[in-house]
């Protein structure tokens, strides 16, 4: 263990308390005041332990996002830790599932996603600025309070912090095998909805036009746009129809979920879906497109970027392997703009939105001095 794995790990305990008290306030996305509440401790500890400058974005519909900075004068580009403050939790989830510690797990909701990540990020940087290291470069923070519900009030902030950056640190937990997402698909839904013509089932129907059937047919087009060896999926996950058994159904809707890993084949997919025409005559197909999120692709900035990483990660006596995600992530944002991007930074752990939810404590020590280390030592 290096000199400064161990600093960590001599604190170790400390970050767990900040992770504990931070995942002690309940921060549904569904709630503003709980999630401003956290918002109001954060930019405390900002403020006045590490001396940040903080900037406040109010939001309406959901919680304010605070964008920290240290060193705004100094010349050089930034680096950009990312956080989201809200969690998939109900409030009342708590009283039912208390935050505590067995062994060598912090359990509780929200201590992984991304309580933990928070704390991890907080405490670097007060480990810079308590040891004299912390660097004479522009640091900032961004903390969002939307992501686990698509991050639709935050993209627009998300994309004009990002573009002022050299280096975005997306703070989603660990891969499973401790190392960093160099990759995360991108996600479309897709609703599909088919019109036909109602007659009576039993009396006439000859006259009608099933859009059920017509939602079958379009159902198997739909699933040979599959291209799973190229990390594609399209997925028809919800479908109704019909209002009655012996009526012929006019109407007829259906959901697509679709994952990629390249834009390419997010445009390919687009171009399949928006191509579809019926096949019963007299029946009508519209589609559209919602909740779309780009992919993060393992280009060629990713992998400079994650090579750095896994330099500085060696220095620290760890390896630092890659993985990649079926799900999205705010790095999905910055990735597609261009930024160079690292993502899943957070501690190990597991049950990210299930009610075991836990970190990994003896993860902390050296996730935390990658932080560290990156922010003080990154060559753009």
């Amino acid at each position: 263990m290096t000199d400064l794995v161990q600093y960590y790990a001599d604190r170790v305990n400390d970050i767990v308390a900040l992770t504990t008290t931070l995942a002690n306030f309940e921060t549904p996305t569904s709630s503003k005041i709980h999630v401003d509440e956290l918002a109001n401790y954060i930019e405390g500890y900002l403020t006045n332990t590490l001396k940040a400058q903080v900037q406040r974005f109010a939001r309406e519909q959901v919680g304010d996002i605070l964008l920290a900075k240290w060193n705004a004068d100094r010349p050089g580009t930034p680096i950009l830790f990312m956080m989201h403050m809200d969690t998939v939790w109900p409030v009342g989830t708590l009283a039912q599932r208390p935050v505590h510690v067995e062994g060598d797990r912090l359990i509780g909701p929200g201590t992984w996603d991304m309580k933990g990540s928070i704390a991890c990020v907080l405490s670097a940087l007060k480990g810079l600025q308590d040891r004299g290291e912390f660097p004479d470069r522009p640091i900032w923070a961004l903390f969002t309070s939307d992501e686990e519900t698509g991050s639709n009030n935050s993209w627009t902030l998300i994309e004009e912090t990002a573009k002022q950056v050299g280096l975005c640190l997306v703070m989603e937990f660990a891969a499973t095998n401790n190392g960093l997402k160099t990759w995360r698909k991108g996600i479309a839904t897709y609703n599909v909805s088919v019109k036909g013509k109602s007659s009576h089932a039993g009396n006439a129907p000859e006259k009608g036009i099933n859009a059920v059937v017509e939602l079958a047919h379009q159902t198997l087009r739909i699933t040979e746009v599959n291209a799973l060896d190229k990390g594609t999926s399209v997925s028809v996950t919800v479908v109704h129809g019909g209002t009655a058994f012996n009526v012929i159904p006019a109407e007829a809707t259906a959901q697509v979920d679709v994952r990629f890993k390249t834009k390419a084949e997010a445009d390919r997919v687009n171009s399949a879906m928006q191509a579809l025409t019926p096949v019963l005559a007299g029946a009508q197909i519209s589609v559209s497109q919602s909740n779309a999120r780009p992919p993060m692709e393992r280009d060629a900035t990713m992998d400079r970027s994650y090579n750095q990483a896994k330099q500085l990660a060696a220095k620290l006596g760890f390896d630092l392997p890659e993985e990649g995600s079926g799900g999205g992530s705010d790095g999905n944002i910055t990735a597609a703009i261009g930024v160079p991007t690292l993502d899943g930074l957070g501690p190990m752990g597991e049950g990210a939105h299930a009610a075991h939810e836990q970190v990994v404590i003896s993860t902390i020590p050296f996730r935390t001095a990658l932080l560290d280390r990156i922010a003080a030592e990154w060559v753009f």
